[in-house]
């Protein structure tokens, strides 16, 4: 069959943006290399894309500043900041999406209904609680996603999710009665879903339709194990990592007592990568314990520099409690790390099939002498755990870099056209 002529919805779609709009733009990028591809984004993405000049003459830009614009300012203003109270986020975003996505049929009718596209995919937002307006009104089949969402906060860290500002999260459900919601999912031909959390809030679309696929993948030029040696093997301190932004749901305070309380892990280190409203405060615990010399703030880091410190590190201890896509654990395996994360969310699908260390979710105080025991056991048996790296980091690359991915849509896309059953696509479950 010819490449597939795809119309690629991506609102959020932008090279230099962290999350989202880096992860939309990734998988655009990868999407156009092996379809005949038309990206259509929001203008403010404009500036970026030009300036990385990868995919210019592919994209085609919708201005709803009207609305977009004043929206954002009042969803910064009610969340005090743009780094909490995602929920609120979402919540602001509906309308000004619902506009962008009528804007872009709109732009597209004629071309549309003229058959001069094979499939029409909307790739970002990947919230499910913000619908398409796009579904159901296409000759073409609709697809969307992947979509990543409706992860609860765990009842043992209420104190968390009050310094994350999340109480706006209690009213998730009401997405599911807002226009355009029930038709997104009854119409969609294909709904692409992350993670087993995702897919058991998509009620509303026969399973035959729901296909298991997480929206992460990496850069195997920058996360790869060349140079580095088998982890917990040699001699000299072993090296524990964290990395991510300091704030209350990484629960980063369990990696840090865990290890500074540990008479056995005196003689090794713990790197903390990254910056945030948690910082002071476990800067003071480490203080507290005496382990300021153990326990190393190297602030943030770039992209590349993060993966340099995964080569030098033996273990990722991650103690994110409420992570929905988790692209850097992803990351952290390609690396060839052994990872220790909390069995909530997608850390603990990643790491399954013994791949990793999974923690289970408890307590705090229970999570610390959870990840104590994990990281003590990482040098009382370190072959068993340099076994599970190397799983982690063949099964890293066999799925999870960008033109694996953009290949593995493609099939999706040919098997709608023929009409064939979607219950092969099963490799990300």
């Amino acid at each position: 069959m010819m490449r597939p002529r795809v119309l690629i919805i991506a609102d959020d779609c932008n090279p230099e943006w962290p999350s989202l709009p880096v992860v939309g733009y990734k998988y655009a990028r990868a999407l156009a290399n092996v379809t005949d591809a038309t990206i259509v984004t929001h203008i403010r993405n404009r500036e970026n894309i030009q300036k990385a000049n990868e995919i210019t003459d592919k994209v085609t830009y919708v201005d709803n500043e009207w609305i977009a614009r004043p929206m954002g300012k009042l969803s910064t203003f009610l969340r005090g900041g743009d780094q909490r109270a995602w929920s609120t986020n979402q919540i602001m975003a509906y309308l000004p999406y619902v506009f962008f996505e009528r804007e872009v049929i709109k732009a597209f009718r004629g071309a549309l209904d003229a058959g001069e596209f094979d499939i029409v995919h909307r790739i970002t937002p990947m919230s499910p609680a913000l619908p398409s307006y796009a579904a159901g009104r296409v000759r073409q089949p609709f697809v969307i996603g992947p979509l990543n969402g409706s992860l609860s906060w765990p009842k043992e860290f209420a104190e968390e999710q009050k310094r994350e500002g999340e109480a706006a999260r209690k009213l998730r459900w009401l997405y599911k009665y807002m226009p355009y919601s029930a038709s997104t999912y009854r119409k969609s031909n294909a709904v692409l879903a992350s993670f087993r959390h995702t897919i058991d809030d998509i009620s509303r679309t026969p399973k035959e339709r729901i296909i298991p696929f997480p929206e992460i993948a990496f850069d195997p030029d920058i996360f790869h194990t060349k140079g580095r040696k088998a982890p917990f093997s040699g001699s000299g301190p072993k090296r524990f990592l964290f990395a991510g932004r300091l704030v209350p749901v990484k629960v980063t305070e369990a990696a840090v007592r865990a290890f500074a309380t540990s008479p056995k892990l005196e003689d090794h280190i713990l790197h903390i990568l990254g910056g945030g409203p948690e910082e002071e405060r476990l800067r003071k615990i480490v203080t507290d314990y005496g382990a300021s010399e153990r326990v190393i703030f190297e602030g943030q880091k770039t992209q590349a520099e993060v993966a340099d410190f995964m080569r030098r590190c033996d273990a990722f201890a991650f103690p994110s409690i409420k992570e929905l896509g988790a692209g850097v654990v992803i990351e952290a395996m390609a690396s060839g790390m052994v990872c220790i994360v909390v069995n909530y969310g997608a850390p603990g699908d990643l790491v399954g099939a013994d791949r990793g260390v999974r923690v289970e979710l408890q307590s705090l105080e229970g999570m610390v002498d959870a990840y104590r025991s994990a990281m003590e056991h990482c040098l009382e048996s370190p072959s068993v755990h340099a076994e599970m790296a190397k799983r982690a980091e063949t099964y890293a690359n066999e799925l999870y870099t960008w033109p694996a991915k953009a290949k593995y849509t493609v099939g999706i896309y040919n098997a709608l056209l023929r009409g064939e059953d979607l219950g092969k696509f099963n490799a990300y479950v």
